[in-house]
């Protein structure tokens, strides 16, 4: 991995159109690139994570990537 590797992962997630991923992290940790933060699905998280994947197979990847839980609220809100 060169010095680059870690701004071209980045450029990659946010100008892909089939990813477009803001939200998503990149730190290098010694030889390993690091992903952090959080998307909607685990397939958004797994498109992500093979993308990078195939555009990168020699470095090595830890994702720590999250998933925003969203769910309808549990009872009504009263608004006063």
């Amino acid at each position: 991995m060169d010095d680059y590797t870690e701004s071209e992962v980045r450029h990659l997630l946010a100008e892909d159109a089939r990813i477009a991923e803001q939200a998503v992290e990149v730190r290098r940790r010694g030889d390993t690139l690091v992903l952090t933060g959080e998307v909607e699905t685990p397939q958004r998280r797994a498109d992500i994570e093979r993308l990078i994947a195939a555009e990168f197979p020699d470095v090595p990847v830890h994702s720590d990537i999250g998933i925003i839980r969203t769910h309808e609220p549990d009872e009504v809100e009263e608004v006063m």
